[in-house]
């Protein structure tokens, strides 16, 4: 799909006020989380996710497997708070793009 730069920064606006709709574990991903997520996004579109790693490296790897098994794209990162993006496959689309 692919985003630009202004449609992330319209996403992130929208996502700002959000509060995280799915907390992942220490654990990894696993396929309930997976589809928690993948629920989340069909209905809402823009969601954030608290990825629960103890490094940055760690997070944006989870975060990247979180957006290939979703087909999602990332929004942006600020410590654990994740905010992803995948238009709805119905195609009755909540957000609007520019």
């Amino acid at each position: 799909m692919g985003l630009n730069n202004k449609q992330i920064r319209q996403l992130r606006k929208l996502a700002h006020p959000l509060k995280p709709v799915v907390l992942t574990g220490r654990a990894g991903i696993s396929d309930s989380v997976i589809e928690e997520i993948d629920r989340a996004l069909d209905f809402h579109e823009l969601i954030k996710v608290r990825i629960n790693a103890t490094d940055r490296e760690s997070r944006h790897t989870m975060l990247g497997e979180i957006c290939r098994r979703t087909g999602s794209e990332p929004v942006q990162l600020i410590g654990h708070i994740a905010a992803l993006y995948r238009k709805r496959r119905d195609g009755k689309a909540r957000i609007v793009l520019s």
